[in-house]
């Protein structure tokens, strides 16, 4: 059976896929905050917001950025109430980009993915922003509420190293490369 974990203690992640297929890498050293940033070459530089707790969906996510054709800004945020503080600009993101694209995981600390999509969905200043739903559930009912508050998409995390990153590069692909997403607004402040 697949399964993923991670060692804090050791500052590993480990994905197995089955028993003789295990894939194991260094966490990031500096935790959640972490700021990315990957030269590409297509286009202008894309802000992206990831918001996610654990540390090895964000190295994976990390990881599956990186060498690929859209210059990209990635920000990470590991709970819903420092997103809503990066999204608006509070202390300490007082300088924070407005992101052209968030990947919300629904499971958070302090305050849940969906909250955080309600609130996103309900400012004027950042409803227009595109919400990826990036979460381990497939429960019909996280799916039909993720829709409901307004989510542009929503996908199940594979929990296999290789298919999650498929996972991130086809969702590179389609909304860093064909979409047309929509300029900044004005600042809300």
């Amino acid at each position: 059976m697949p399964r993923r974990s991670h060692n804090q203690e050791e500052g590993l992640y480990e994905s197995t896929l089955e028993e003789e297929s295990t894939f194991c890498f260094p966490l990031p050293k500096s935790g959640a905050n972490e700021r990315m940033i990957t030269e590409r070459t297509i286009g202008k530089k894309i802000d992206i917001l990831l918001v996610e707790d654990n540390p090895g969906d964000v190295r994976l996510t990390m990881e599956a950025l990186k060498d690929r054709k859209v210059l990209n800004d990635l920000s990470v945020v590991g709970d819903g109430m420092e997103a809503l503080a990066f999204l608006n600009q509070e202390e300490p993101y007082t300088n924070a980009p407005c992101p052209d694209l968030i990947l919300l995981d629904l499971n958070l600390p302090k305050k849940d993915g969906r909250e955080v999509l309600m609130e996103i969905k309900s400012q004027e200043h950042l409803k227009h922003i595109p919400v990826v739903v990036l979460t381990t559930s497939s429960a019909d009912g996280d799916v039909l509420r993720a829709y409901e508050l307004h989510a542009n998409c929503y996908i199940t995390k594979p929990v296999d190293f290789v298919q999650f990153t498929e996972v991130i590069k086809s969702i590179e692909d389609f909304w860093l490369t064909i979409v047309k997403l929509p300029q900044h607004r004005a600042s809300h402040v």
